[in-house]
């Protein structure tokens, strides 16, 4: 067994790749907000790409403000900033890669001089995004920024040192104005359609409340641009540290699982130059998004679609629901009938056979992804996701019963799994308002969808409150596989 870290890297199995450059070597000019797993097993991968390519000036400086973040600090500072990567095909095939692009992390509450500091130097020329999609406080309903996060108010409130993420990034660009410093580019990486035009709307709105001037400065001289990215990534666990450890000798605190598939599609529109992320494979356009409302409305939407559904019939993991003909159907029937009719012609692609690759994806059982993960803060996603395609189905005279059946399912869901005692309890910034709207069902029927924060005014629109309030009974009554069927039939 070999500990991970710089030292024992000559030790490590030899089918593990490692990188070939000197960590001195490596100038970390990309400031990162969120280095979870799917960072890792994406951006930081691309990066490492990078580096081995022989770009070197690129590397990455993590950044963490949350408490959940001291996991990964502590992690990375035994480990040398270095983890392990294993990518697994569909049909079982694995792989296994030490990346190094990480170059420095810092945690905020250790140290809030040196993050300012860093944000502020002239070497750094991209501030990148993993906040996820509710961590911008631009609500789905107006575009509005309206912030709920306790860091960010308390940010836009008081006159203390920042220490939210928007408050971090302003502060940043505020020191940089003042000395003269080119503006670095905000590349957000999260799942939002639009997310550099979500991204600057929060930015500079945050800026407002502070510095007018600096707003009009930061509209005028960032760069913003959209971006879509895509490879799924469970959660680490100890299952996953046993594979590590079992399958390639390492003793390695944080490692990441995904899937072989990945893709990142970026607008090239950047203040301060940018990486040649077109040499690693990185798709670099004019136009992020037919891309973008492709992955969102398909991938992602699906994810809500079979979540929800899926622990209704009682199943744990993604692999297990997409592998039943009865779920595929209804994915395939979603996707093929109601999204795909709302999205713009992608270059290059085939979206029928983007349909099926992604429940081909979605069966890959070596990546053990929860149903419960995709679960958390779907009040976030469906939003984003799932209501764009009805609306847009609406809007055409489209069909719209799967993406409503789902979200009878998500109702039910919360109406059976608010106790303590739940096997997938509920987990959601709205949980309270949630479960207070699931509530008014017994008295209203279709009352969930008034629940304005997340539907919007979409409750008044009479035919997706009739088909909601139709498969809501049907479930209640005959179950869900019992629903899905009359769907797909």
């Amino acid at each position: 067994m070999v500990t991970l870290s710089r030292e024992t890297l000559p030790h490590i199995d030899q089918r593990v790749g490692r990188p070939d450059y000197l960590a001195e070597e490596r100038s970390a000019s990309i400031v990162h907000f969120g280095v979870g797993g799917f960072h890792r097993s994406h951006q930081a991968m691309f990066i490492d790409r990078l580096l081995t390519a022989g770009h070197r000036d690129w590397a990455i400086c993590g950044v963490g403000v949350l408490p959940f973040d001291r996991a990964i600090r502590d992690a990375l500072a035994h480990q040398d900033g270095l983890y392990t990567l294993v990518t697994t095909s569909e049909d079982g095939t694995s792989a296994a890669q030490i990346i190094g692009s990480i170059a420095e992390y810092l945690y905020y509450p250790d140290n809030p001089q040196a993050v300012l500091d860093k944000l502020a130097h002239p070497s750094t020329r991209i501030v990148s995004l993993t906040i996820t999609e509710g961590g911008y406080g631009v609500t789905d309903t107006t575009g509005e920024f309206e912030p709920t996060d306790e860091l960010t108010i308390g940010d836009l409130t008081s006159d203390r040192i920042p220490c939210s993420v928007l408050g971090l990034i302003v502060d940043g660009l505020a020191r940089r104005r003042r000395d003269g410093v080119p503006p670095f580019t905000v590349v957000s990486c999260d799942n939002i359609q639009g997310n550099g035009h979500v991204a600057r709307t929060a930015v500079t709105a945050f800026a407002r409340h502070k510095d007018p001037g600096l707003a009009e400065w930061i509209d005028e001289r960032v760069a913003f641009p959209n971006s879509m990215v895509d490879r799924i990534t469970p959660v680490t666990t100890e299952q996953t540290r046993a594979m590590v450890r079992d399958e390639y000798g390492i003793d390695d605190a944080y490692p990441v699982l995904a899937e072989a598939f990945a893709q990142w599609v970026i607008e090239d529109d950047f203040s301060m130059g940018r990486p040649p992320l077109e040499e690693v494979g990185v798709h670099i356009v004019d136009d992020v998004e037919p891309y973008e409302l492709m992955k969102l409305r398909l991938l992602n939407a699906s994810h809500q679609a079979m979540a929800f559904t899926g622990i209704l019939a009682g199943y744990t993991f993604v692999h297990e629901v997409c592998r039943q003909s009865l779920f595929e159907d209804f994915l395939m029937g979603y996707m093929r009938d109601e999204a795909v009719p709302t999205l713009r012609p992608v270059p290059g692609v085939d979206l029928d056979a983007y349909c099926r690759q992604l429940v081909e994806r979605f069966t890959n059982e070596a990546i053990l992804d929860t149903l419960a993960r995709l679960a958390v803060d779907a009040s976030d996603r469906i939003p984003k996701f799932l209501l764009p395609v009805i609306r847009a189905q609406v809007a055409r005279g489209g069909q719209t019963q799967h993406a409503t059946l789902a979200l009878a399912s998500w109702s039910l869901y919360l109406d059976q799994h608010s106790g303590d005692d739940a096997s997938t309890p509920i987990v959601d910034t709205r949980r309270s308002g949630l479960l207070a709207a699931v509530r008014s069902e017994g008295e209203t029927p279709g009352a969930f969808l008034d629940y304005r924060d997340v539907f919007g005014d979409l409750g008044a629109e009479q035919s997706v409150r009739d088909e909601f309030v139709h498969w809501r009974q049907v479930i209640a009554e005959e179950g869900i596989l019992a629903a899905m069927s009359r769907v797909t039939a």
